[in-house]
């Protein structure tokens, strides 16, 4: 009997929307969060805001992360696939009715380095730059999205690509093509 208890308990806890979060006016998640299985959400308490709308739903294997003094806003009806990551050291905010495509990651930071004589990095020390994410976006799979990137309203990112510039309002971007494909 307790071996049936400890295995339903942790099916439950790895394959529903529910995680354990202290108290806090800062952190306002919606009752209709949909997690997969594996889905780590970690805050560096203490001074974080963390507000997840309606509908929103992770599928497996995601994760994100939330230092302290950071925001993240995740608005309504998102949907993250399988293996997104997202790494908020300063601000990261998803508009309404966007898809996330598999394994996308965004990273509002880079480490410090200094290049003179030669190049040394700080692993402690970061810049910061928010990612802004417009509303009815569609990022496809393997996008990684860069600190201080703003993508407007009705945008399409096709897989494959680092964004690492801001992108205006109802734009379609995409990677190189390796191979040209014309249609009569």
């Amino acid at each position: 009997m307790y071996r049936y208890i400890k295995n339903t308990l942790r099916k439950l806890l790895s394959t529903k929307a529910y995680r354990l979060f202290p108290k806090s006016d800062s952190i306002n998640i919606a009752p209709t969060l949909i997690m997969g299985k594996n889905v780590n959400i970690n805050v560096a308490y203490p001074d974080v805001n963390i507000n997840i709308g309606n509908n929103v739903i992770f599928k497996e294997f995601c994760s994100v992360l939330v230092f302290s003094k950071a925001k993240l806003t995740i608005g309504n009806n998102i949907f993250f696939n399988n293996y997104c990551s997202i790494n908020c050291l300063d601000q990261i905010t998803i508009g309404d009715n966007t898809i996330i495509g598999e394994s996308v990651k965004m990273y509002d930071h880079n480490h410090a380095y200094e290049k003179s004589p030669i190049v040394k990095t700080h692993p402690s020390e970061y810049t910061l730059g928010a990612i802004n994410i417009g509303k009815d976006c569609w990022i496809g799979s393997n996008v990684t999205i860069l600190k201080g990137v703003t993508i407007g309203d009705n945008v399409i990112i096709g897989a494959n690509c680092l964004i690492y510039k801001s992108i205006p309002s109802n734009s379609i971007v995409k990677a190189l093509a390796s191979v040209e494909i014309n249609t009569f």
